[in-house]
């Protein structure tokens, strides 16, 4: 079985097609089922953001996995798939660890270093596990990968330099409406990325913070926090008035703010600048509001060109040297736990002459005393460990340097191996397997 990651993000993909291909909590959950249905296919993760759709795959074989999971990915979207093709990436075993570890880091976000992802991966980790569409494989991967982020974050300096979107807005808004500590900020949605939005603006010190939600006692929890003021999902439009600066993300399906919302809030504020600030995909505000007086649209592909050097900075290197390492040791462990089944037939297949053998001598000499029979089982266990103990350690060695394959395919046939038996690999192996335990997170569409 092999790695398989197909997807989609803002370095190939223009943003329309990226607003076309987001998906909901319950379309990624379709898409999973569809990708594990195939022959082809035995665990699936489906991670979607404001910067990428991906599907992360263990497949048991490459080309059919892949047009497999391109076909289900395609249908999920409603995008035909001759037009996502063009900007699709396909990232196979070793890339597929070195791109899921880079994600997880922030190394391949829009805002490079952001934090937000650990969260977002960790959801899609968890929504697949609830629904039986993640095995020890994918399981395994992604949980080493958000430990590769929580590193990153914790040895490294990238957070002094890292932007998300949401600060990376602000700064452009205070360009147009003043500094933030005058300016008044609405919030459309309460979900992951709103919450962030709201938080940020406070910590920057803004007049006031207000949150809109459709779920009222989200908005009320966030504000709360914020020590800011929920107002109700229907009064959105006068709230846009009173905004100098309004972030909108929920997760909507079609535009949340419209024009006529907006030139109805410019004409009430009298000429005053008002800026939106779109983090949504597909987006929420209108692109039309651009056109009217007084008001400027910031969207993801502006936030895009904004945050496009960032990844030239010292502390990206230092994060892309770790990233680097992990995905080493990461390859080297499992190549050592690949041949962890022939060690343990092996072991398994000497015990059955050991056994054997103490059999045949209990039968030839009924008489001989109990002492002297354990010292012969000790001279042959003694002398049956001595003839495994190099093969054992060379097996280990050479799958360190990537060549154990072929050496355990060899001592399979010397010694008429079957790891796949169910006997022998009930035998613990020298080299332990270990599986991750779930991840107890739930999840919520966000600003619903």
């Amino acid at each position: 079985m092999s790695l398989l990651v197909l997807g989609l993000s803002h370095h190939g993909a223009p943003i329309e097609l990226l607003e076309a291909a987001a998906l909901d909590v319950a379309a990624r959950g379709r898409l999973e089922a569809a990708a594990v249905a195939s022959e082809h296919v035995v665990e699936s993760v489906v991670v979607s953001t404001c910067n990428r759709t991906e599907v992360y795959a263990e497949g048991l074989t490459f080309h059919g996995a892949l047009a497999d999971v391109s076909e289900a990915l395609a249908s999920a979207t409603g995008v035909p798939l001759a037009e996502l093709q063009p900007h699709l990436y396909v990232h196979y075993e070793d890339r597929g660890i070195a791109h899921a570890f880079s994600v997880a880091a922030g190394l391949d976000s829009m805002a490079v270093g952001e934090a937000q992802i650990l969260g977002q991966l960790r959801e899609s980790l968890s929504r697949a596990q609830r629904r039986g569409h993640v095995g020890p494989a994918l399981n395994t991967l992604l949980q080493q990968a958000l430990r590769v982020g929580k590193r990153v974050h914790t040895e490294t300096a990238i957070d002094d330099v890292s932007r998300s979107l949401v600060g990376a807005g602000l700064g452009v808004a205070t360009g147009v409406v003043g500094p933030i500590e005058s300016a008044h900020v609405l919030v459309i949605g309460a979900g992951g990325m709103g919450a962030l939005a709201a938080t940020t603006a406070h910590q920057a010190g803004a007049a006031s913070v207000t949150v809109v939600n459709r779920g009222a006692a989200r908005a009320e929890r966030l504000a709360e926090r914020v020590a800011g003021t929920a107002r109700a999902w229907d009064e959105r439009v006068a709230a846009l008035a009173d905004a100098d600066i309004v972030i909108s993300s929920t997760g909507a399906t079609g535009v949340v703010v419209t024009e006529a919302d907006v030139s109805y809030a410019a004409q009430s504020r009298g000429g005053r600048p008002q800026l939106y600030l779109d983090l949504a995909l597909p987006h929420d505000v209108d692109l039309a509001v651009a056109n009217l007086d007084g008001v400027t649209r910031v969207g993801l592909a502006e936030l895009g060109e904004l945050l496009s050097t960032a990844g030239d900075l010292p502390q990206v290197d230092e994060a892309r040297d770790i990233v680097t390492g992990e995905v080493a040791a990461y390859l080297t462990e499992r190549s050592s736990e690949a041949v962890a089944p022939t060690v343990a037939a092996l072991r398994t297949r000497a015990k059955e002459v050991v056994d054997d053998e103490m059999a045949r001598l209990e039968r030839r000499t009924p008489g001989l005393a109990d002492a002297d029979r354990a010292e012969v089982q000790r001279a042959v266990h003694r002398i049956v460990e001595k003839l495994l103990h190099a093969p054992t350690v060379r097996v280990k060695e050479m799958a360190q340097a990537g060549q154990g394959g072929s050496y355990a395919k060899a001592l399979s046939e010397l010694f008429d191996l079957d790891p796949r038996e169910v006997r022998v690999v009930s035998t613990p192996p020298v080299i332990p397997v270990s599986t991750p335990p779930v991840i107890p997170v739930t999840d919520e569409e966000e600003g619903r």
